[in-house]
């Protein structure tokens, strides 16, 4: 895999939305079920919205009624990063762009199968790329 894109805040602001900027880079959140992409069911690759790199298939997404686009698994497992996430109170696994480092949303262990996993992902960190 090639160098992580690192750019100064101050370069994400020029090329992000004040909303993308928020949710990727300062790991926000947006509310539920305000998303673009939480019901599309359009055939395609959701990509990272800041660094362009494909992150999920339209295949693997699934209605969850959690507010947020849902994922069974990530286009290829080096596609995204995890890490502990102890914010709010709580322990989850945070989801981010293995290229960019962008914050995507959380992974849990309430999914179908095969995997058993859930990929909540923000809508405002995706751009699909439509089949």
């Amino acid at each position: 895999m090639s160098e992580k894109i690192q750019k100064p805040d101050s370069e994400w602001q020029k090329q992000l939305t004040p909303n993308q900027f928020h949710v990727t880079r300062q790991k926000g959140t947006e509310p539920p079920f305000t998303g673009e992409y939480e019901s599309t069911v359009t055939p395609g690759t959701y990509k990272c919205v800041c660094c362009g790199y494909p992150l999920f298939r339209s295949e693997t997404k699934f209605h969850s009624g959690c507010g947020w686009p849902s994922f069974t698994a990530p286009l290829e497992n080096q596609a995204v990063d995890e890490e502990t996430d102890n914010s709010h109170g709580m322990v989850r696994t945070e989801v981010k762009c293995s290229h960019c480092d962008a914050h995507l949303g959380h992974v849990f262990e309430d999914g179908p199968g095969p995997t058993g996993l859930r990929y909540c992902i923000n809508s405002v960190s995706l751009a699909l790329d439509k089949d």
